[in-house]
């Protein structure tokens, strides 16, 4: 190659050629608009990504021998935590220049994912609010989506709605986006808990291991609270390991406050881990009821929760359905000598030993 070729090599493109691959705004969703995501193969690095950012206890994704004994299966357990987070980085596609999420939705663990399994997500909007103009505030809009995760075998295991709030393109967006938001809130029914908790394994080895609370010992109103404080280190490593493009955790210039925001899912997987120190026997996590962001979480947040037990119902299969409300507090840098912050509401449905 010459001189004279290498340099047409390097020159700078010609600017009518540029293609920008941006996001859509609120107005440019429509109702039945779907998404399609790449498959994700769930790896040992995801187990381990979650384990390190986390620490979370939960017995059955950490142990592959006492797993392989409850489940009667040669393999071990994703994280219900690590689908939840997948699924949500999955469904991204249309909601990068997302602002907040108001609310998750009928969420429902349909069946367990297994490591080596391959997950891909179908994202679709099903309704669209515009929200009121508010002087001095950029236009924005609500957008529902439901969202069905598959595994390698056509197979759905995971399915919620959840309602991010996306900016307009143009203060002055009208269009028909005018539906009752509200009706989408839905919690799982019992019977679909129930049919989700699965029935061949057996917890009793579970519960020989379990140093704590067991399901039968429980009951409504006992409250449990984490004294120690997690500091929030590297959340951008679960957005990235999740494919999520929500430009507020990768780029402080998207958020209104001038930081990065620290994922959702983040926030309620240091939950789950901090509520596995106090119920160690909890085999999985079967659906949320409801799910708050009730303020936001930045880098280097210490956070800390208190779990409160719902309800327990035994099963015949042996352990118990237990519903939980997890209740996440912040005492960050950002509120150094101040009480501490409320951040997360999170009620859901546990199977336990």
């Amino acid at each position: 190659m010459t001189a004279k070729s290498r340099t047409r090599l390097l020159r700078r493109p010609d600017i009518a050629s540029l293609t920008t691959i941006s996001a859509p705004y609120f107005e440019e969703l429509s109702r039945g608009q779907g998404f399609e995501s790449p498959g994700l193969t769930v790896s040992d690095g995801h187990s381990f990504l979650h384990l390190a950012l986390f620490g979370d206890r939960m017995p059955l994704p950490l142990d592959k021998s006492l797993c392989e004994q409850v489940t009667g299966r040669a393999n071990v357990l994703v994280h219900p935590c690590v689908v939840a987070n997948i699924a949500i980085g999955q469904s991204t596609a249309p909601t990068q220049r997302v602002k907040a999420n108001l609310f998750y939705s009928d969420f429902l663990h349909r069946q367990p994912v297994w490591k080596g399994d391959t997950l891909r997500t179908r994202t679709e909007v099903i309704a669209l609010r515009r929200n009121r103009p508010r002087e001095g505030k950029d236009a924005t809009g609500l957008a529902v989506l439901r969202i069905t995760t598959f595994n390698q075998h056509d197979e759905i295991v995971l399915s919620f709605m959840r309602c991010p709030m996306l900016p307009c393109r143009d203060d002055h967006c009208h269009g028909d986006s005018s539906d009752d938001i509200d009706t989408f809130r839905a919690e799982p029914t019992a019977a679909e808990l129930l049919s989700a908790c699965p029935k061949d394994w057996d917890l009793s080895l579970l519960r020989e291991r379990c140093d704590g609370p067991v399901a039968e010992s429980l009951s409504p109103g006992q409250v449990f609270s984490v004294e120690s404080f997690d500091t929030v280190l590297d959340a951008t490593l679960l957005v990235r390991a999740t494919l999520n493009m929500a430009q507020v955790h990768t780029d402080s210039t998207s958020s209104h406050i001038g930081e990065r925001l620290v994922y959702g899912g983040h926030t309620i997987s240091m939950a789950s881990a901090q509520v596995s120190r106090a119920l160690p026997g909890i085999a999985t996590i079967v659906g949320w009821q409801a799910c708050n962001h009730i303020g936001p979480v930045m880098e280097g947040d210490r956070l800390s929760t208190q779990v409160e037990v719902v309800g327990v119902a035994p099963l015949t299969s042996g352990g118990g359905l237990c519903d939980l409300r997890a209740e996440t507090f912040s005492s960050g840098s950002r509120q150094t000598g101040e009480e501490r912050s409320k951040v997360l509401d999170w009620r859901y449905s546990v199977l336990m030993c």
